[in-house]
C-alpha cells in the first residue's frame, strides 16, 4: 500500500493502524522499518507498545499520519497522504475542536450535523459569503450556493446541488439554507415576494412529507428536487418541485417512539380553534393513526404554533381559507377512518357495528354514504369472464383494506399540494436558467431490508455514477488545462450493479413480469432471480440460510433484500369501489382529488406489510396517458422518474453536499467514527479521496511553491525566474520525477511528496532554531552574569550601611520607649478605673427605672388579655353551635334528598319494568284484567280498614294532647327548682374565688416590696457602670465622627464617579438617539427617491395617449388612468365582438389571465405608493412637530375627513376585488363546461359583468390616486399657509378650523359618506354576487337561470351607483377648490392693484419736499384707514370686522416702523451735517488765514477736483426674480468640483447662496427667501442624485452645506452664535425672518449628504481592505503559504492588480486631501475618517472569523504591523484624538489573541481581561480557527477553549458573531463661525453669475 514511501517509515513517524473500537487507531515507530521486517514496533498513544505484524504476501506497511500543521484542513485533498484514517480524523478534529460543521473534499461539502442550533446562518453570514470565491472562504454551504449562483450567471448553464445522506444527517436544513441563500441574494424580479413563496414552500412540505423518526425529529419522508428559475437578471422568479418516494405506510403505522406526518398533530394541536370545531378532533391520542408511536410530541415543538405557520405558508402560496379548510378535512377524514373498528362476523367476513361514530364522521366529511362505505371497506368485488360477483373479506383484509384506502387519499392529498404549489411557485415572465436543490435519501442498509430500501439504493446507484464520472471528468479536465501528460486512473464503476438493477432480465424487469401473472408471488420471483441472475452475475448472491432473499454488492456494501412484500408494494393496489364511492361524493375537493383515477389493477385490498409503501408522483408532461400511465408498477414508474432526474442532473453543473450523521443518539457535537466511516464510504466522500490520490492530489502555484520552500533554497539558487527556480529545486529535493509534473502555472505532486518536503523544510528550520537559540542564550547568560555580580556588590555596600544606621535607631528608641511606657500606662489606668464608676451608676439608675416600667405594662397586659381571652370563647363556642346546627340541617337535607331518590329510582325503575312486561307479555291482557278486579276488591276493604284506623287515630290523638299538657307542667316546675339550686352554688363560688385572689394579691405586694428594693441597688449599680461607659461612648462617637467624614469623602467620590458614568450613558443614549434619527432620514430620502421615480414613471404613463374605449360623460370624472388596462379590456372587447368564431372561449380565458395578472400588479403598486404616503405623512408629522399645538389641531381636522374617505374607498375597493376574484375562479372553474356553448346569453351576461367590474374597479382606483393628489396638494397649501401666518395672522386659521370642529362639519361630512357608501344598493350587492358565485359552483350550473331575476344587472347596476355617488362628491370637491382659487385670484388682483396705487403714490412723494412728503404719506394713510373704517362699519359680518381690525393693526404697527427708521435716518443724516459743516468751517477758516493783504476776499475761487469715495458694500446680492433658476443653474446644478470649484474660496457657493438670501430678507420678501432656500435644497439633492457616486462631488456639496448651515447660524441674530461675530458680522444679521426651521431642514439635508459620502468611501474601500489588510504580505516572508486543496484560495502573495495596504493609505491620503481642500470641518473630517477606520477594522475581523487560514500566529503579527501603519497615518494627519484609533480596537484584540501563549489558567485570565472589546462567541471562534502554520507552533487545547468561556459567561452582550459593517456612527456638526467678512467676497467670472449684483 506504502512501498513506495518506505524511507518515511523511520523512528518516531507516525502511521495509522485498524481498530475494531475506533476504526482506527494513532501509534508511533519505536525504530527504522526495514524492507526485511516483518513486524513493525509501535507505541500507541496511551503509552503500551505493541507489535504490529505485516501480511506476509503483500507486505503492505501501515497509512502515514499526516504532520500536524496539515490537521484540520479546510479541503480534505489538501492533506499530503489521502486515505480513509486522515479524511475521518481530520472531520474529528474540525468537528470536536473547532466546531466546525463544513469540511471540503474537492468538489463535494461534507456536513457534519452538529444536533445544535449554530448562529452561523443570520443575514451578516450571507452577505459575507456573497460575491466571494468559494476558496476564500471557510467551508459552509453558502459557498456552495454563491458558486453555483456565479456559475450560473458567468457560464449561463444551469446548476444543481445535490444534497444526499441518511435520515437525520441534516439534508432538509441544509437544503433549506441554499433556498435561504437564493432567495436573500437574488432576490425577485417583481414584486410578488417570489422568493418569500419559495421559502414558503417549506413549512408545507415539511407539515405533509416530514415526520418524526428514532433518528431525527423532522426527517423527510420523500424526496424532492427543486429547481429555483432566474431570469436574465438572475432575480428568482419562480420554482417548480419534483418528489420522489413518499413513504405512504407512515400514514397508518408507526413505530416505537416515532409519529405519523406532522400536519396531523398540528391538526390535533389546534383543534380547540373554532373554525376546526367542525372536525370533531381531539388529542392525538385518541386516533390510532397518530398514537401508535406513543410518543405524539416533540421536545421544543409547539404543534399548535406550527399550524399557524403552515397555514400562514399555505395563504402566501394562494391556497385560500376555503381550499384550507377542505384539505383539512380530508386530513380529518383520514384520521376518523384509522378509528373505524371491523369487527368479525364470522371466519371469512367482517361487519363494521351500525353508528360508528368515526364512520358516520368519516363519510360526514368525505360526502359519502355511510351505507356504501361501510359495506365496501368489508366486501370486494370479483370479476370473471361471465359474471361479476361480491364476497365479503376477513377482518385482516378489511383492516388492510382500510388502511389501504387511507394511504391513498393521503397519497392523493399529498400530490394535490405539490401541484398547487408548483402552480403557486409557477410565473409568466420567461425563466432564463435554473438551480435544482436535490434533496434525496441516502444509502441504507436495515435488518430488514424490503421494496422501499431497494428502490433507494437503486437511486444511489445512479447518483453514484453520475457522481464518478462528473469527478473523473474534472482530473482530466484539469490535467488537460495544465498540459500534463494524462494517464487512464482506474475508479469504481457500478454500472454492472445498474444493469443488474434496470437492464432487460434484471431485478425491476422480473419484478414487473411476476405481477403480471395471475398467480405470481414472491417465492416465485425469488426462484427466477436466483434462476437468472446466481450464476451469471458476481453481484448477485443468495443468503445461506434463506430462500426468500438476495444479496446484491452495491457501491457501499451489500445489502440483503427480503423478497416478501415486494409483489404488493410494485403494484399498490386500493379497492376500486372505495374510489368509486369516493369519486360519487359531494365533497368538490375530495372530487378534485380522484378525477384522473383509474381502475386499479387488482380488486385485492392493500398490501399488509408494515415497512414503508412508496408513491411516485406522475408525470405531468405526459397527461394524455393518464390510464395507461397508471397501470404501470411502482418499480417503472420510479425508474422513469429517476431517468429524468438523471437526464436534467447530467444538463447541468452539479455541486455535491455530503451530509454525515455523527450518532444515532442526537447528541450535541459527539462523534462515532463507527457511525461516520460507514456513511462516508456510502456517500462516496472515500471515492473522491481514492480518485484524487491516484493520480497528483497536491497542487501548488510556483508563486506558492517559492514562497513555502524558500528556506530550502540557497542564494545561488534564486533566479529571476521563478518557475525555473521551482525547476531546479525540485529536482535537487526530489529525485524521482514521477513523483511531480510541471504544469502551466502548477507544479503536480503525488501523495505524499508535499509531506516529504514538510519535513525537509522542517529540518531546516529546526537546525536554524537551534543555532539562534544557542547564540542567543549564551549571550543573554552572559549578560545576566554582569548584572548579577554589579548588582550583589552594590547591594553588599548598601546593606552594611544601612544595617549600622538601624543599630543605633534602635537603641535611641528603646530608651525613649521605655520613659513613654511608664507614663502612659499610669494614665491608662486611672482613667480606665474613673470611666468604669460613672458608667456603673447610670446604668444601675436606668436599668431599675427600665425593670419597674417592664414590670408594670406586663400586669397591664395580662389583664387586658384575660378580658380578651373571654369574649373570643365566647364567640368561638358560639359560632360553633351555629355551625354545628347548620351541618345538621344540611345533612338532614342530604339524607332525605338521597331517600327521595332511591325512592323515585325505584319507582321508575317499576314503571319501565311494567311498560317492557306489556311489550314482551301482549298476550296476557286477560289476566291483567282479572288482576285488577282482585286489586278493586282489596282496595275497597283497605277503605273499610283505614276507616277504622281514623277512629282509633283520633281518639288516640285527643289522649295525647292531654298527658302532654301535663308533662310540660311537670317540666316547668323541675326548671325552676334546678335554677335556685344552681344560683346557690355560684355565689358560693364566687366567694371562695374573692378570698383566693384577696391572698394572692398580698403575696404578690410582699414580692413587689422585695423586687423594688433590689431593683434599686442595682439600678444604681448599673449607674455607675452607664457613667463609665459613657467616656468610653465619647471616644467612640469622635472615632466615628472621623469615619463618617472618611465616608463622606467616599461617597462623594462615588457620587462623583456615578454622575461621570450616568454622564456617559446619557451620552450613548444621545448617540443612539441621533443614530436612530439619523437612519429614519435616510429611510425618509430613500423614499423620496422612490416617491420620485414614481411619480416620474406615472407621470409619463399618463402622458401617453390611450386608444381605445372611452367612458360615457356619466363617468368622464374617472377615465383618465395611468394604466393600460382599460385598452387592454377594450380591444378584447372589440375583438370578442367582431365575430363569434370558434375560438371565442379560448380568447376570453386568456383575457381572464391578462385581467388577474393586471389587478394583481395594480394592487402591489397601490400598496406600495399607500406604504409610501404613510411613511411620508409621518416624516411630516415628525417635521412640524415643532410648530405650535393650535396649528396641529388645525390640520389635523381637515386631514381627517381626507383619510376617512380613503379608508371607505379602500374597503369598497377590496369589496369589488374579492368579488372579481371569486367570479373569476367561478368562471374558470367551469371553463370545461361552458366551452361547448360559448354563444350562449348567459355566457355573454357574465363576460360584460366581469369586464365591468373589472372597468369599476380600475375607476376605484383612479379615485383613489386623485384623492391622494389632493390631499396631498392640500397639505403643501396648508403648510404654505401655516408659514404664512408665522410671519402675520397665525390666529385666524385656528379659529375657523375650531369653528368648523365645534359645529360638527367635518364628522357629518364622513357620515353622509359613510350612509352613502352603505345604502341598501351597497349592501346588497355582495351577497348577491356570492349567490351568483355559488351557482357557478355547482357541478351543473344552469346558466338560463343565473339571470332569470336580473341579478347579473343588480350587481353591475350597484356598481354604477356606487361610481355615481363618488363622482359626485368628488366634482363637488373639484367645485370648491375652484372657488377657492377664483377667490384667492381675486385678492391677489386686488393686491395686485393696491401695490399699483402705492408705488403711483410713493413716486409723487418723492417729488415732495421732506417734510411734504411725510404729511403727505401720513395724510393718505389716515384718509384710506377712515374709509376702510367706514367701510368695515357697513358691514354686518363679525369675521370680516376682526380681519380689519387685525389689518388695521397690522399697518399701524408697520407704519410705527417706518416713522422709526426715518427717524433714524433723520438724525445720522443731521450727525453727517454737522460734521460736513464743521469740515466746512475749518477749511473757510484756513483760507481766509491764508490771504495774502494784496489780494481782496472777493477773488473767485478755483474749481477743485473732489473724488468720489467707493461706495460702502453691505455683503448682499441682489437678483431678480427671474434669474433665480439661473442662479441655482450656474451655482449648484452645472459646478464642477474638479473643475472650476478647484480655484474657488473654500465654501464660495454656500457664501453667495447666503448673501442672496441676506438681500431677500433685507427687501422683506418673503416669497424669495422660501424659493431661493426651496430651490438650493432640491438642487444639491438632484446634484447628489446624479452624480452620487463620485466622492469629490459628495464632499464638495457637504462642506457647502455645512457652511451654509453655519452662516445662517452665525447671522441669525441668536445671542448664543453672535459671540463669535465681529461688529461688523453682528450688522449683517437677519433682520425680518426666522430661519430657524430652515436650519432644521439643512441639517437633515447635511446629514443625508453626510450618509451618501460613507456609502460612497466604503464602495471604494470595501475592494481594498481584505487584500491589503489580511492577504497581502506587508512583512515578506513571516506568514508562509499552507498547502492548499483543490478549493485554492487567493493567492497571498502580491501580484500586479492586486491591493495592498499601501493601496489603503493612498486612498486615505486622497479622501482627507479632498475634504481639506473643500475646507470641510475640522471636526466633521474626524468623524469621517473615525468612520472609515470603523469600516476597515469591521471588515477585516469579520473575514478573519469567517477565515480558518487566516488565523495563525504569523498573521496576527501581519494585522498588527498593518494597525501600526494605519496608526501612524493618524498621528501624521493629527488625527490620534478623532476617536478612530478605538475603532480598530476588536481588531488589534484579536490580532493580540493570536500570539499570545494560550495555555495555562493565567494565560486565560490574562486573555479574558485583554480582549474587552470582542465579544466571547468572537473569542471562542478565533481559538477554534487558531491554526499552526509551522510545526513549531501548537494548536489550543479544548480545555483551554472551555476554560475561556466559563471566564466569560457572566459576560452581558450580544450573541451576534460579525460585526455590522453597514452600521454608520451618528454625525454631529458643532458651530464653526467663518472671520471672513462678506462685503470682501469677490465672485469670479468662471461662476457666470454676471445678473448679481453686490449692495
Amino acid at each position: 500500500m506504502n512501498q513506495e514511501l518506505d524511507f518515511m517509515f523511520l523512528k518516531y513517524a507516525r502511521v495509522w493502524i485498524p481498530d475494531p473500537e475506533e476504526v482506527w487507531k494513532s501509534a508511533e515507530l519505536l525504530k527504522d522499518y526495514k524492507a526485511a521486517d516483518s513486524v513493525l514496533h509501535l507505541q500507541l498513544e496511551d503509552g503500551k507498545d505493541l507489535e504490529y505484524k505485516l501480511d506476509p504476501k503483500t507486505k503492505n506497511l501501515p497509512h502515514l499520519r499526516n504532520p500536524d500543521i496539515l490537521v484540520g484542513e479546510n479541503d480534505l485533498t489538501a492533506l499530503s497522504y489521502l486515505h480513509e484514517p486522515a479524511v475521518l480524523h481530520n472531520l474529528k478534529v474540525r468537528f470536536i475542536d473547532s466546531k466546525l460543521i463544513y469540511t471540503y473534499c474537492g468538489i463535494v461539502l461534507v456536513a457534519i450535523n452538529p444536533y445544535e442550533t449554530l448562529p452561523i446562518y443570520g443575514a451578516d453570514i450571507i452577505n459575507a459569503y456573497s460575491g466571494q470565491n468559494m476558496g476564500d472562504m471557510d467551508p459552509h454551504i453558502f459557498a456552495v450556493a454563491e458558486e453555483a449562483y456565479k456559475q450560473m450567471a458567468r457560464d449561463e448553464r444551469n446548476q444543481s446541488i445535490i444534497v444526499s445522506g441518511e435520515s437525520g444527517a441534516g439534508k432538509t436544513v441544509s437544503a433549506k439554507y441554499a433556498m435561504r441563500y437564493f432567495a436573500t441574494v437574488s432576490g425577485s424580479a417583481s414584486e410578488a415576494n417570489v422568493e418569500e413563496k419559495v421559502l414558503a414552500s417549506n413549512p408545507i412540505m415539511e407539515a405533509i412529507g416530514n415526520a418524526k423518526t428514532t433518528r431525527n425529529d423532522n426527517s423527510s419522508r420523500f424526496g424532492k428536487y427543486i429547481e429555483i428559475g432566474f431570469d436574465k437578471r438572475y432575480h428568482i422568479i419562480g420554482a417548480n418541485m419534483r418528489t420522489y418516494l413518499l413513504e405512504k405506510s407512515r400514514v397508518v403505522f408507526q413505530a416505537d417512539d416515532e409519529r405519523n406526518y406532522h400536519i396531523f398533530y398540528q391538526l390535533c394541536a389546534a383543534s380547540r380553534f373554532p373554525e376546526l370545531k367542525a372536525l370533531k378532533l381531539g388529542s392525538a391520542n385518541d386516533f390510532h393513526y397518530t398514537k401508535q408511536g406513543r410518543n405524539p410530541a416533540i421536545d421544543g415543538v409547539d404543534d399548535a404554533k406550527e399550524m399557524s405557520t403552515t397555514r400562514q405558508a399555505f395563504t402566501l402560496l394562494g391556497i385560500n381559507e376555503s381550499y384550507q379548510m377542505g384539505l383539512f378535512q380530508v386530513l380529518a377524514a383520514i384520521l376518523h377512518l384509522g378509528n373505524v373498528e371491523v369487527k368479525d362476523r364470522d371466519a371469512d367476513s367482517s361487519i363494521i357495528p351500525p353508528n360508528n361514530g368515526h364512520l358516520l364522521t368519516f363519510c360526514e366529511l368525505m360526502g359519502v354514504t355511510y351505507q356504501d362505505m361501510s359495506h365496501w371497506l368489508c366486501h370486494k368485488k370479483l370479476k370473471t369472464t361471465s359474471e361479476t360477483y361480491i364476497k365479503p373479506v376477513p377482518k385482516l383484509q378489511a383492516i388492510n383494506a382500510r388502511d389501504a384506502l387511507a394511504k391513498h387519499i393521503y397519497a392523493k392529498l399529498f400530490n394535490w399540494i405539490v401541484d398547487h404549489v408548483n402552480k403557486a411557485l409557477h410565473t409568466t415572465v420567461k425563466q432564463h436558467s435554473f438551480i435544482g436543490v436535490l434533496d434525496i435519501y441516502g444509502f441504507e442498509t436495515f435488518e430488514i431490508n424490503s421494496f422501499e430500501q431497494f428502490c433507494i439504493n437503486y437511486a444511489n446507484e445512479k447518483l453514484q455514477q453520475q457522481f464518478n464520472m462528473h469527478v473523473f471528468k474534472l482530473e482530466q479536465e484539469e490535467y488537460m488545462k495544465e498540459q500534463i501528460p494524462w494517464t487512464l486512473i482506474d475508479f469504481y464503476d457500478n454500472q454492472p450493479c445498474i444493469n443488474l438493477i434496470e437492464a432487460k432480465m434484471g431485478v425491476l424487469d422480473l419484478l414487473d413480469e411476476e405481477c403480471k401473472m395471475p398467480k405470481g408471488s414472491d417465492d416465485s420471483w425469488a426462484q427466477k432471480l436466483y434462476n437468472t441472475h446466481l450464476k451469471t452475475c458476481a453481484l448477485f448472491e443468495k443468503p445461506r440460510m434463506s430462500n426468500k432473499a438476495f444479496i446484491i454488492q452495491h457501491f457501499a456494501d451489500k445489502v440483503e433484500y427480503q423478497c416478501e412484500g415486494f409483489l404488493e408494494k410494485n403494484k399498490d393496489t386500493v379497492n376500486e369501489e372505495q374510489i368509486r364511492v369516493l369519486k360519487a361524493s359531494k365533497f368538490d375537493l375530495l372530487v378534485e382529488l380522484f378525477q384522473d383515477e383509474e381502475k386499479a389493477t387488482s380488486p385485492t385490498g392493500a398490501p399488509t406489510g408494515k415497512r414503508t409503501v412508496l408513491s411516485v408522483k406522475p408525470d405531468k408532461s405526459r397527461q394524455g396517458q393518464a390510464s395507461k400511465e397508471h397501470k404501470k408498477t411502482v418499480g417503472l414508474q420510479f425508474r422513469n422518474s429517476l431517468q429524468l432526474l438523471m437526464e436534467t442532473l447530467n444538463a447541468t453543473t452539479p455541486h455535491y453536499v455530503r451530509c454525515i450523521k455523527p450518532n444515532d443518539y442526537k447528541h450535541a457535537f459527539t462523534f462515532d467514527p463507527k457511525r461516520a466511516v460507514q456513511q462516508l464510504r456510502a456517500c462516496g466522500v472515500l471515492e473522491t479521496i481514492r480518485i484524487s490520490a491516484a493520480g497528483f492530489p497536491s497542487r501548488w502555484t510556483y508563486q506558492e511553491f517559492f514562497s513555502r520552500y524558500r528556506v530550502l533554497m540557497k542564494q545561488k539558487d534564486v533566479l529571476p525566474d521563478k518557475k525555473l527556480t521551482c525547476k531546479n529545486v525540485l529536482e535537487k529535493l526530489v529525485q524521482d520525477p514521477d513523483k511531480y509534473q510541471f504544469g502551466k502555472t502548477k507544479i503536480f505532486f503525488r501523495a505524499g511528496q508535499v509531506a516529504y518536503l514538510e519535513k525537509l523544510r522542517a529540518d531546516k528550520l529546526r537546525a536554524a532554531c537551534i543555532r539562534i537559540q544557542k547564540t542567543i542564550r549564551c549571550w543573554l547568560a552572559r549578560k545576566k552574569y554582569l548584572r548579577m555580580k554589579g548588582a550583589a556588590v552594590t547591594v553588599q555596600r548598601y546593606v552594611r550601611g544601612h544595617q549600622a544606621r538601624c543599630l543605633a535607631k534602635f537603641l535611641r528608641r528603646t530608651r525613649a520607649a521605655v520613659v513613654v511606657q511608664k507614663f502612659q500606662r499610669m494614665h491608662v489606668q486611672r482613667s480606665r478605673y474613673r470611666r468604669m464608676q460613672a458608667a456603673a451608676l447610670a446604668v444601675q439608675c436606668i436599668l431599675r427605672a427600665y425593670m419597674a416600667r417592664q414590670r408594670y405594662k406586663a400586669l397591664v397586659r395580662e389583664h387586658r388579655a384575660v378580658i380578651i381571652q373571654k369574649t373570643v370563647r365566647g364567640w368561638l363556642a358560639r359560632q360553633w353551635y351555629k355551625r354545628t346546627l347548620a351541618a345538621v340541617v344540611r345533612l338532614q337535607c342530604c339524607v332525605r334528598r338521597m331517600r327521595a331518590r332511591r325512592e323515585l329510582k325505584k319507582l321508575k325503575i317499576e314503571a319501565r319494568s311494567v311498560e317492557h312486561f306489556k311489550k314482551l307479555n301482549i298476550g296476557m291482557e286477560n289476566k291483567i284484567m282479572q288482576l285488577q278486579r282482585r286489586v278493586d276488591e282489596q282496595n275497597k276493604e283497605n277503605r273499610l280498614i283505614s276507616e277504622r284506623l281514623m277512629g282509633l287515630e283520633s281518639s288516640h290523638a285527643a289522649e295525647g294532647e292531654r298527658l302532654r299538657a301535663e308533662l310540660s307542667r311537670l317540666r316547668s316546675a323541675e326548671d325552676d327548682a334546678k335554677s335556685n339550686a344552681n344560683r346557690v352554688t355560684t355565689l358560693l363560688e364566687e366567694l371562695a374565688r374573692l378570698r383566693k385572689e384577696l391572698e394572692t394579691t398580698r403575696s404578690e405586694k410582699k414580692v413587689i416590696e422585695d423586687w423594688a428594693e433590689t431593683y434599686r441597688d442595682e439600678m444604681e449599680q448599673m449607674v455607675a457602670e452607664l457613667k463609665e461607659q459613657n467616656g468610653l461612648l465619647k471616644s467612640e462617637k469622635d472615632d466615628l465622627n472621623r469615619l463618617i467624614q472618611e465616608q463622606n469623602l467616599q461617597m462623594t467620590e462615588k457620587m462623583c464617579k456615578a454622575i461621570q458614568e450616568e454622564t456617559q450613558q446619557l451620552e450613548t443614549d444621545l448617540n443612539e438617539e441621533r443614530s436612530r434619527y439619523q437612519n429614519l432620514l435616510t429611510e425618509h430620502l430613500r423614499l423620496e427617491e422612490r416617491y420620485d421615480d414614481l411619480k416620474e414613471e406615472i407621470t409619463l404613463s399618463m402622458a401617453v395617449p390611450k386608444p381605445g374605449h372611452r367612458r360615457t360623460d356619466s363617468t368622464h370624472s374617472s377615465n383618465e388612468s395611468e394604466y393600460t388596462y382599460n385598452s387592454e379590456l377594450a380591444e378584447s372587447e372589440e375583438g370578442s365582438r367582431g365575430g363569434e368564431d370558434v375560438t371565442r372561449g379560448n380568447l376570453d380565458m386568456s383575457l381572464f389571465l391578462k385581467l388577474q395578472k393586471r389587478v394583481t400588479e395594480l394592487e402591489q403598486e397601490k400598496q406600495s405608493l399607500q406604504n409610501e404616503l404613510d411613511r411620508r405623512e409621518e416624516q411630516f408629522q415628525r417635521a412640524r412637530a415643532r410648530d405650535d399645538e393650535q396649528h396641529k389641531k388645525a390640520r389635523s381636522a381637515e386631514l381627517e375627513y381626507e383619510s376617512l374617505k380613503r379608508q371607505e374607498l379602500e374597503s369598497e375597493n377590496k369589496k369589488l376585488k374579492h368579488d372579481l376574484g371569486e367570479m373569476r375562479q367561478s368562471l374558470s372553474g367551469s371553463a370545461g363546461a361552458t366551452s361547448a356553448a360559448p354563444g350562449s346569453p348567459a355566457y355573454k351576461v357574465l363576460l360584460d359583468q366581469l369586464n365591468a367590474s373589472c372597468e369599476e374597479l380600475e375607476v376605484r382606483k383612479e379615485e383613489v390616486l386623485i384623492l391622494r393628489s389632493q390631499l396631498v396638494s392640500q397639505k403643501e397649501a396648508m403648510q404654505h399657509k401655516d408659514e404664512k401666518q408665522t410671519m402675520t395672522e397665525p390666529v385666524l386659521y385656528v379659529e375657523d378650523v375650531q369653528k368648523m370642529r365645534d359645529a360638527g362639519e367635518i364628522t357629518q361630512a364622513y357620515i353622509s359618506l359613510k350612509d352613502t357608501n352603505r345604502s341598501p344598493q351597497f349592501l346588497r350587492r355582495p351577497l348577491e354576487v356570492n349567490e351568483l358565485v355559488n351557482r357557478l359552483r355547482s357541478p351543473n350550473p344552469d346558466y338560463h337561470r343565473l339571470n332569470e331575476d336580473g341579478e347579473l344587472w343588480l350587481v353591475y347596476e350597484g356598481l354604477k351607483e356606487t361610481n355615481r355617488l363618488l363622482e359626485t362628491q368628488l366634482q363637488a370637491q373639484r367645485r370648491s377648490h375652484e372657488n377657492e382659487v377664483e377667490v384667492l385670484r381675486g385678492e391677489l388682483q386686488s393686491i395686485k392693484e393696491e401695490n399699483n396705487r402705492q408705488q403711483q403714490l410713493l413716486a409723487q412723494n418723492l417729488q415732495l419736499p421732506p417734510e411734504a412728503r411725510i404729511e403727505a404719506s401720513l395724510q393718505h394713510e389716515i384718509t384710506r384707514l377712515t374709509n376702510e373704517n367706514l367701510e368695515m362699519l357697513n358691514t354686518d359680518d363679525p369675521k370680516k370686522y376682526r380681519e380689519y381690525r387685525l389689518n388695521v393693526l397690522r399697518r399701524m404697527i408697520d407704519l410705527m416702523e417706518q416713522l422709526e427708521k426715518q427717524d433714524r435716518t433723520v438724525r445720522k443724516l443731521k450727525k453727517q451735517l454737522k460734521v460736513f459743516a464743521k469740515k466746512i468751517g475749518e477749511l473757510e477758516g484756513g483760507q481766509v488765514e491764508n490771504v495774502s493783504p494784496g489780494q481782496t476776499v472777493d477773488e473767485p475761487i478755483r474749481p477743485v477736483n473732489i473724488p468720489r469715495r467707493e461706495k460702502d458694500f453691505q455683503g448682499m446680492l441682489e437678483y431678480k426674480k427671474e434669474d433665480e433658476l439661473k442662479l441655482v443653474k450656474n451655482l449648484i446644478l452645472e459646478l464642477k468640483p474638479r473643475g472650476v470649484a478647484v480655484n474657488l474660496i473654500p465654501g464660495l457657493p454656500a457664501y453667495i447662496l447666503f448673501m442672496c438670501l441676506r438681500h431677500a430678507d433685507y427687501v422683506n420678501d418673503d416669497q424669495k427667501v422660501r424659493t431661493l432656500l426651496t430651490s438650493t435644497i432640491n438642487s444639491i439633492k438632484k446634484v447628489l442624485k446624479k452624480r452620487g457616486d463620485d466622492f469629490e462631488t459628495v464632499s464638495f456639496w457637504l462642506s457647502n452645506t455645512c457652511r451654509f448651515l453655519h452662516c445662517l447660524k452665525q447671522y441669525s441674530g441668536d445671542e448664543q452664535f453672535m459671540k463669535f461675530n465681529t461688529t461688523k458680522q453682528n450688522d449683517h444679521c437677519l433682520s425680518n425672518f426666522d430661519l430657524a426651521e430652515y436650519r432644521q431642514v439643512l441639517s437633515d439635508l447635511a446629514i443625508q449628504i453626510y450618509q451618501q459620502l460613507i456609502k460612497c468611501m466604503e464602495n471604494i474601500l470595501q475592494p481594498m481592505i481584505v487584500s491589503g489588510m489580511l492577504e497581502h504580505e506587508t512583512i515578506q516572508g513571516v506568514s508562509g503559504v499552507k498547502p492548499t486543496g483543490l478549493r485554492k484560495r487567493t493567492s497571498s502573495i502580491a501580484d500586479e492588480g492586486t491591493y495592498t495596504l499601501d493601496s489603503i493609505l493612498r486612498q486615505l491620503n486622497s479622501f482627507h486631501s479632498i475634504m481639506c481642500q473643500h475646507g470641510t470641518d475640522p471636526e466633521l473630517i474626524k468623524q469621517v475618517v473615525k468612520q472609515q477606520f470603523y469600516i476597515i477594522g469591521a471588515v477585516t475581523l469579520n473575514n478573519l472569523l469567517l477565515r480558518k487560514d487566516m488565523c495563525s500566529w504569523s498573521k496576527g503579527m501581519q494585522i498588527r504591523y498593518n494597525v501600526s501603519q494605519l496608526e501612524e497615518w493618524l498621528r501624521d494627519k493629527n488625527l490620534m484624538n478623532c476617536g478612530a484609533k478605538e475603532t480598530l480596537e476588536p481588531l488589534i484584540q484579536a490580532a493580540q489573541l493570536l500570539q499570545v501563549k494560550k495555555k495555562t489558567d493565567e494565560d486565560a485570565e490574562a486573555i479574558c481581561s485583554m480582549c474587552n472589546a470582542l465579544s466571547t462567541a468572537q473569542i471562542v471562534k478565533v481559538l477554534n480557527l487558531y491554526t499552526p502554520v509551522n510545526e513549531f507552533e501548537e494548536r489550543v487545547a479544548v480545555t483551554f477553549i472551555r476554560t475561556i468561556q466559563s471566564r466569560l459567561r457572566d459576560r452581558m452582550e450580544s450573541p451576534q458573531l460579525l460585526m455590522d459593517t453597514k452600521m454608520i456612527y451618528p454625525v454631529t456638526f458643532p458651530f464653526n463661525p467663518s472671520s471672513l467678512a462678506l462685503e470682501t467676497i469677490q465672485i469670479p467670472g468662471s461662476l457666470n453669475l454676471t445678473f448679481l449684483t453686490r449692495v
